[in-house]
């Protein structure tokens, strides 16, 4: 709303000159998820969205659009928009469904930016194409895995009972898609849209309304959640929003039955729990991988401090 406002100074008052600055700093995750739902009623149209988490996994909505249909122009325009906001760097992931039209205006776009599979959208695909819903607990797990080694277990599972989803899993659709382990940027453990799916079951009514009546709901909606959460920031008195707090507690009573041995200045072996973890405190890794990809410390991690 502040660049319309700017706008709407500069064109009623002739030679006034507006700028809007922000600071560098991230408000949320950026692992951005986008999707789009289509407008009922006599109106008709799309509604794209694009959001994110922030450090309590609350959505944080960053855009919505609403465009007369999803093709090229659309998706293109939106994103460019977004870009215009965001910024492009090699920090950015967005997870999407497999359409590779997005995938391939996502790259257009944001040249630095990586791309994530949906991971729900190809367990769909698995199930409907090779109808074998009773391997997908295999699937789930592999998506979830930390761990190469953890990961390979899991898949050949899968390619001992079907060799074929096995193949699509790892040749049409790529273990750097959808699985937690083999992803190249930084997802922390966001694997599906849940995020952007959440605000579109928000909006089922609203669908039906016209359009300036649909981005009012959308407006009231938003203030009514930042005002919450400004409710409970104001309140906090750690430096961790109440969900990081609360895994951290939980796993700090696990690490506390952990026994550590020092192996140098900056690395712990840490042995006692399901699996064993070796710790480099300077970087910030743990052998368990739950430390590098979340980037929340794990247990080996709460124990070596």
């Amino acid at each position: 709303m502040l660049p319309s406002y700017c706008y709407m100074l500069e064109m009623a008052n002739l030679g006034t000159v507006t700028r809007i600055e922000v600071d560098g700093e991230s408000r949320f995750r950026k692992v951005i998820g986008i999707d789009e739902t289509f407008l009922k009623g006599p109106y008709k149209g799309v509604l794209l969205v694009a959001t994110a988490q922030d450090g309590n996994s609350k959505c944080y909505p960053i855009t919505w659009v609403i465009v007369d249909s999803e093709n090229d122009d659309s998706w293109t325009w939106f994103l460019t928009r977004m870009k215009e906001v965001i910024g492009d760097t090699d920090e950015l992931v967005f997870v999407s469904d497999r359409a590779k039209s997005i995938k391939n205006f996502v790259s257009t776009v944001f040249n630095n930016a990586q791309h994530s599979a949906y991971a729900w959208h190809v367990a769909h695909n698995v199930k409907n194409k090779f109808k074998c819903s009773d391997i997908m607990g295999s699937y789930w797990k592999a998506v979830n895995a930390y761990r190469v080694e953890e990961f390979n277990g899991y898949m050949t599972e899968i390619s001992r009972r079907y060799p074929r989803v096995s193949e699509y899993l790892e040749n049409e659709v790529g273990f750097e898609k959808w699985s937690t382990c083999h992803f190249p940027g930084l997802r922390y453990n966001i694997t599906t849209t849940n995020m952007v799916e959440s605000l579109n079951s928000m909006l089922v009514n609203a669908r039906e309304f016209p359009y300036i009546t649909l981005l009012d709901v959308i407006q009231a909606k938003m203030s009514k959640w930042w005002n919450k959460r400004w409710e409970i920031g104001v309140g906090l008195t750690s430096p961790l929003t109440p969900k990081r707090e609360d895994e951290l507690r939980g796993r700090f009573a696990v690490a506390n039955g952990l026994l550590t041995t020092q192996l140098n200045n900056v690395t712990f072996h840490v042995r006692g729990g399901a699996l064993d973890g070796v710790v480099d405190t300077q970087n910030s890794t743990c052998s368990c991988r739950e430390f590098d990809i979340d980037r929340l410390p794990c247990v080996h991690a709460i124990a070596a401090a």
